[in-house]
Order: structure tokens, then C-alpha cells, then sequence
């Protein structure tokens, strides 16, 4: 019975397990998105919350616990410096999972797994008819 056993083990040691969600997590601040199994993806989300959410402080205590986490150096200055402040308003829910398809070899059920745009990623808005025929008006006149 699993009663109160919290994450999941994905068929791995601890060592293992650690090294794979540690890789995957700096693969997706890196690159901001991946491609993994939707097992993979749903256990590592929560640690990716965590991730963010320390490098919104900005501080040297949370620089240095960020270091601790990442073996590299770009992905902690990625966090501090571009998300944390893209996600200052967001509390949580900082990635979105998408399902893609089953892989071919096992039948594994593959996800993309991507940041939420936040602040500094808003498109532009699109201009409607009437702003267009306006912008005509004025200009003709």
C-alpha cells in the first residue's frame, strides 16, 4: 500500500531518480521547453514550482540554494534574472502540459511540457476592424 508515500519512482534508485529530474529541470529552464514521458513530466512539475518560486527572492541565499540544485551556472542565472521577474505576479502554475502521442517503441504516452508566458511575453495586440478603418480615417483626412 502506498499511504502517505509522496512522488513517484519511476523504476529508479534515488540517486538515479534525483540526476533524472535534476537534468530534466534544467533542460526546461534552458530551453523553456521538452519533450518527455507524461510520467516523467507530471513528477517533476512541482519541483519546477519550487524552482521558480526560490528565484523570485533573487537573493544570495537563494542563488546559492539554486547552485546547489543545478550543475550549471546558466540555468540559475536564467531563473533569477529572466524568470523571476516574468513570474513576480504568479504564485504557482508555471508550466502547461501538452499531449503530443504515444511513442512507437513502448507505447508510452509522450507530453511537451513548456513555461507559461507570463509578464514579459505578451503578443501585441491584434488590431480589429474598426481600429484599422479609424487609423484610415485619420490618415486620409
Amino acid at each position: 500500500m502506498r499511504h502517505r508515500v509522496f512522488g513517484k519512482k519511476l523504476s529508479r534508485s534515488k540517486d538515479r531518480r534525483k540526476a533524472l529530474f535534476r537534468n530534466l529541470v534544467t533542460s526546461l529552464i534552458l530551453r523553456e521547453a521538452i519533450k518527455t514521458t507524461e510520467a516523467k513530466a507530471k513528477a517533476i512539475k512541482g519541483l519546477v514550482d519550487k524552482v521558480i518560486n526560490k528565484g523570485k527572492a533573487g537573493n544570495l541565499h537563494a542563488r546559492r540554494v539554486l547552485s546547489q540544485f543545478f550543475t550549471n551556472s546558466a540555468a540559475v542565472e536564467k531563473v533569477i534574472k529572466v524568470l523571476g521577474p516574468r513570474f513576480r505576479q504568479r504564485k504557482s502554475g508555471f508550466t502547461r502540459i501538452i499531449k503530443i502521442g504515444r511513442r512507437k517503441g513502448d507505447n508510452a504516452p509522450i507530453v511537451k511540457m513548456e513555461l507559461i508566458e507570463g509578464e514579459g511575453k505578451k503578443g501585441k495586440k491584434k488590431k480589429g476592424k474598426n481600429e484599422a478603418k479609424n487609423k484610415k480615417r485619420v490618415a486620409s483626412s
